[in-house]
């Protein structure tokens, strides 16, 4: 693969909470079109690492390099980094759509406004083109019929379909998801399941923290386990779920089944 092709390269990442040290030095690459699940225990680093790919957190070492531009960081003094240009982290987050465990919709708008607001009122689209678009993944995420409803009156399932479909909007380049059924009641896990399954098979780029395996082992390309912030093991779904190599993946995977 040549380096245009890569969309995220993550090189030796290191992040400390105080003494507590949660990733130990994390390097994953992912290129167009990979679907790559994140594995792992709670307390493992998945969520912290997905977030420090858009600097939602701040690794204290390594690198982000997102479609061959490395974000730019300094020494904030106190043993970390922070990004020496502010503009250039703000239009990197624009290529990345993140969706959270809690959907983190704005409560005061209705689904379309949440969906339109950061191409209107951040990336300049002019409004009737972004509900053009908006509306469009509305349907896609078949919440069309609740866009003027507010985020109070949709089931947990649909507020995360309307994260997704806001996520969408900005023409992301990847997309990252961040335990995304976590929250949600049992019943209501396959919808959001079956929308991101949907873009998987678009070839869309997704890094995704998850704790659903039979989804994982169906829709990743590649599968990454990790134990006590580092990468234990990783490969094709086949290999990780039917002949694991390591033994604390091979724990890992009976203590789910």
């Amino acid at each position: 693969m040549t380096d245009s092709a890569q969309a995220i390269e993550i090189s030796n990442l290191h992040k400390r909470f105080g003494p507590l040290e949660v990733l130990k030095g994390v390097s994953l690459t992912a290129n167009q079109g990979d679907v790559i699940a994140i594995i792992g225990g709670s307390g493992s680093g998945k969520s912290t690492f997905l977030r420090c790919i858009n600097l939602l957190e701040l690794p204290s070492a390594g690198t982000v390099t997102i479609h061959g531009e490395t974000i730019a960081m300094k020494s904030d003094g106190h043993g970390g980094l922070m990004p020496s240009n502010r503009r250039q982290v703000q239009r990197i987050r624009t290529q990345l759509g993140m969706v959270f465990q809690s959907f983190n919709l704005w409560q005061h708008m209705t689904v379309l406004q949440n969906v339109i607001e950061v191409p209107v009122h951040v990336l300049g689209m002019p409004k009737d083109k972004a509900v053009e678009i908006g509306e469009a993944l509305l349907r896609r995420v078949g919440l069309y019929e609740k866009r003027d409803a507010y985020p109070a009156f949709l089931s947990g399932g649909q507020q995360q379909r309307a994260a997704i479909a806001r996520a969408l909007a900005i023409q992301p380049l990847v997309m990252l998801f961040d335990e995304p059924t976590s929250a949600l009641d049992p019943e209501l896990v396959g919808e959001v399941l079956t929308v991101i399954g949907d873009l998987a098979k678009e070839k869309r780029t997704m890094i995704l923290v998850t704790h659903e395996m039979k989804f994982a082992r169906e829709v990743a390309s590649h599968v990454v386990f990790l134990h006590n912030g580092l990468i234990e093991e990783q490969g094709p779904p086949a290999e990780m779920f039917g002949a694991p190599k390591s033994e604390r993946l091979k724990k890992f995977i009976s203590s789910i089944h």
